[in-house]
């Protein structure tokens, strides 16, 4: 019995721990990408955590997918656009917009 909760209790803690890295794996991706855009670094930062946030994966990877530079905010709201999905839309435009104003940190 007591060999059960341990396997148990192991597999929840992989899990957790899976689940965490992904998500900072993701973050670490999309401000990277950012930053590769030319976006600076707190406004990068800003839009990553953001974006990680209220994004799903499948999504996240849709905005991987996007090529070019984009040396703007605006250009970059434009290419994203191409995704075709309103909620990415959204989300990309209004974490922009705010991180860019220093509303959002």
């Amino acid at each position: 019995m007591l060999r059960t909760i341990k396997r148990i209790l192991l597999l929840v803690g992989l899990v957790a721990a899976l689940a965490l890295g992904v998500h900072l794996y993701a973050g670490w991706r999309v401000r990277t990408a950012l930053i590769g855009a030319g976006m600076s670094d707190r406004v990068a930062t800003c839009m990553s955590k953001r974006l990680v946030k209220r994004l799903g994966l499948l999504q996240l990877i849709k905005l991987q997918n996007l090529e070019g530079d984009k040396k703007t905010l605006g250009a970059w709201v434009r290419a994203v656009k191409s995704v075709n999905d309103s909620e990415v839309v959204l989300v990309a435009a209004s974490s922009a917009a705010l991180c860019k104003t220093g509303l959002a940190r």
